[in-house]
């Protein structure tokens, strides 16, 4: 089937295949698209991951669509610059993940029982052991933002077994952290602090909190989000108000932003 045929007209093979196609006529024709490497698309790539990311997280789904084709380019990208010096290509990309995905399941491709999404994940990190993996945790990037990776890091440990009981548990370890926080912290001057101890403590915090966040189903990374999405649009209509009254934020003092700032709540 021609490349320029109706999208209609297209399975999703050959929609694949239509992708392949142009890619390749991209790679030997293309000034831009020849000059690429894994490399230079690593950035290109990461962007692109944000901004699916952004769409979700805005429920627009024709740009979730439009993200996701983005991505899948990228994809397709790589296997063809690794074709060229027969390192891997698509086909081994597509079959790998599909042995990785059956050897993965084996309660849905062999005898395994589970009787839960916790028994799956148990079986999963076992699993990566025994392919050669030598930590549970051997698989979390390095690079990942630090609210991400620990949660990455609290998930894995679960799926071996390591891990409270109760959310009551890990709420107690909370009330732990930030006490002893505040006993070490909010009562000292700031000349006082050793700012390093600080930042350890401060850190055992979050952690915890992930923690528990992680136990009653929140992910913190979109709820972190969210509250930052919510913060810059009231903050924005905060600007938006005093520049109406013909006020400056820097002039104004905390009550008369505070009278915007409830109005912004109710936007």
């Amino acid at each position: 089937m021609p490349i320029t045929a109706p999208i209609t007209a297209y399975t999703p093979s050959a929609a694949f295949d239509r992708l392949l196609t142009i890619m390749d006529d991209l790679r030997i024709n293309c000034p831009w698209d020849k000059k690429q490497t894994l490399e230079s698309l690593r950035h290109l790539t990461i962007e692109e991951t944000y901004e699916l990311s952004d769409a979700i997280l805005s429920g627009d789904t024709d740009e979730i669509k439009k993200e996701l084709g983005d991505i899948m380019l990228h994809l397709v990208f790589y296997a063809r610059i690794a074709s060229e010096t027969e390192s891997f290509n698509i086909t081994g990309v597509l079959n790998g993940i599909c042995d990785k995905l059956i050897n993965r399941h084996p309660h849905i491709y062999s005898d395994t029982v589970v009787s839960c999404e916790e028994d799956v994940k148990r079986n999963w990190e076992q699993i990566k052991l025994k392919e050669g993996n030598k930590s549970v945790l051997g698989g979390v990037p390095a690079s990942l933002p630090a609210l991400v990776k620990a949660s990455r890091i609290q998930e894995k440990a679960r799926g071996v077994g390591f891990d409270w009981d109760s959310k009551d548990q890990v709420w107690a370890k909370v009330e732990e952290e930030l006490q002893e926080f505040k006993d070490e912290y909010n009562v000292a001057e700031e000349k006082d602090i050793d700012h390093d101890k600080a930042e350890g403590e401060f850190g055992d915090l979050l952690f915890s909190l992930i923690n528990y966040a992680r136990f009653i189903g929140i992910n913190p990374e979109d709820a972190l989000e969210k509250t930052n999405r919510k913060f810059i649009k009231r903050f924005q209509y905060l600007e938006s108000k005093a520049e109406e009254h013909g006020k400056q934020l820097k002039d104004m003092n905390l009550a008369e932003m505070d009278v915007f700032w409830n109005e912004a709540k109710k936007v």
